[in-house]
């Protein structure tokens, strides 16, 4: 990659959910601590915040099943800045049960509770929200996909959270009569839902501010693949392969390996990239658009599914029968590229990388991705290596889908464990920990990420996701100690790393 491709200045970030910010309230929001983690990351010589994706979860809780590409989680509204707004009273918010644990997150506490609160703040302001002149131009300002969205939801609540896929058939076809007559009969919640996107995306945009303010730029995190049951899957159906009632023809997923002899079968409605590029990609430059106005960079999700993507027949039970399909290629990423110049982004390349998608990558010029805990296959050489990386590429010790390191240092293959040990010069699980940290900030990458739980030596405790299983996901949060005076050594520890290899 010519040097004149590089995105990135030589610097460091941690990744961190901001489900994972500590909080009273059952998961962590825009509100103090999001600012207290900023000023952790400033005194540590962070430039860069990595997310999940900020997406309104769905059955599972995961961020990477949204049930919008473009909504942010309401579940991440500060309620405590409610109240600073005079729009809540302290006890509405204490009197209710968000868990007995800080240190991980009940999502089915949050779904009976959230709603009850932030309805409140609706009840108190929906007679205003016709003369706010903010609340106005929000709505104009992302008309092109909030309207749906906010009649998506309230249907889905009228329906009691049942598949579009499952509702009249009039409705489920977006009939233009059945549209008018629900638009108008549940008008009270579509203005809920706006308001509460207005709310997120204004305390969001407040917390980017601040970090920004110091220095500090955000990386999101956005998901190839949009879930089934979603407002853009609805309203968009042309541009996925669905029949002519709207019903899934094919979904994605991974072929079989060693390690899933029958493949995964994410589900996923696969996209209609013909229909696509009849229209430029507009729907797809209008995502990335949007995502890079609420982050300063954006790393797309499986990269690779743009080159090819693995295609099963909606109804299978698994993905064995499933097959390899052309995707878009260069025309997409030429696309973008002329849309939006100079977009920062992040191509997630992990897997198996075939000729074809190296050729793409490289084509685009974005960087790629690199995992510590990929390079250590004591069964053949690994790309993941250290002294294998080009300067244009993002390291990481492991990402939201791996273990943490140090449990990695105690569950791994043996022998992988050994080679690892030997390549850093480490004898236990928590020198291990370092050794990857350093082996991160010390290689030639020029963007490094740490996640939060590898700094803190936690265990598989803080795993934040073991794919394809269901339950236990997306639930670790943070000690509030860390944003405290229990933090400020581990800051100083940071910052001195990044600055002994060339990252402050």
């Amino acid at each position: 990659m010519q040097e004149d491709k590089r995105m990135f200045a030589r610097a460091s970030g941690i990744l961190l959910a901001v489900s994972s910010l500590p909080s009273p309230y059952g998961i962590g929001s825009f509100g103090k601590t999001a600012k207290g983690w900023i000023d952790f990351l400033e005194q540590a010589g962070q430039k860069y915040w990595q997310l999940l994706p900020l997406g309104v979860t769905s059955w599972g809780d995961s961020p990477y099943m949204s049930f919008s590409a473009f909504a942010i989680n309401p579940y991440y509204i500060d309620l405590d800045t409610l109240c600073g707004q005079g729009l809540l009273e302290k006890p509405e918010i204490t009197a209710l049960d968000w868990g007995r644990r800080l240190d991980t997150t009940d999502y089915a506490l949050l779904y009976r509770n959230r709603d009850l609160v932030l309805s409140r703040v609706f009840s108190r302001v929906r007679h205003t929200l016709k003369t706010s002149a903010d609340f106005t131009h929000f709505c104009e300002r992302n008309s092109s996909w909030l309207k749906d969205f906010c009649l998506f939801m309230a249907l889905k609540k009228l329906h009691e959270g049942v598949s579009w896929l499952k509702w009249e058939r009039d409705i489920r076809l977006r009939d233009a009569a059945a549209l008018e007559r629900h638009e108008k009969d549940l008008a009270e919640a579509v203005q809920y839902h706006a308001f509460l996107q207005f709310l997120a995306f204004t305390q969001w945009k407040d917390i980017k501010s601040y970090a920004n303010s110091k220095n500090i730029s955000i990386i999101g995190d956005m998901p190839i693949y949009i879930a089934i049951d979603s407002a853009d899957v609805w309203a968009n159906g042309d541009l996925f392969q669905l029949d002519e009632d709207r019903m899934p023809v094919r979904v994605a997923g991974c072929p079989p390996d060693a390690f899933a002899p029958k493949g995964q079968l994410w589900g996923n409605p696969l996209y209609n990239w013909e229909k696509a590029a009849e229209t430029g990609f507009a729907w797809w430059i209008s995502r990335i658009k949007e995502n890079s106005a609420l982050y300063d960079v954006v790393r797309i999700d499986h990269f690779r599914g743009f080159e090819s993507y693995f295609s099963i027949p909606y109804g299978a039970q698994d993905a064995s029968n499933g097959e390899w399909t052309p995707g878009p290629g260069l025309g997409f990423v030429n696309a973008v590229n002329r849309a939006l110049p100079g977009a920062a982004i992040i191509a997630e390349d992990l897997g198996y990388r075939t000729p074809e998608v190296s050729a793409l990558l490289a084509a685009s010029g974005y960087p790629g991705m690199k995992v510590l805990q990929f390079a250590f296959d004591s069964r053949e050489n690994s790309d993941y290596m250290p002294y294998t990386y080009p300067r244009n590429c993002v390291v990481y010790t492991g990402t939201h889908d791996n273990t943490t390191a140090l449990d990695w240092f105690t569950s791994a293959r043996r022998e992988d464990v050994e080679l690892a040990k030997d390549f850093l010069g480490v004898d236990d699980p928590v020198d291990g920990v370092w050794g990857f940290i350093r082996a991160a900030l010390s290689s030639i990458a020029d963007l490094a990420v740490i996640p939060m739980q590898d700094y803190l030596c936690l265990g598989a405790e803080a795993r934040m996701n073991a794919p394809s299983t269901l339950g236990g996901n997306w639930q670790w949060r943070m000690s509030p100690d860390v944003l405290g005076g229990g933090g400020s050594a581990l800051a100083k520890k940071l910052r001195r790393l990044a600055e002994v290899n060339g990252r402050l």
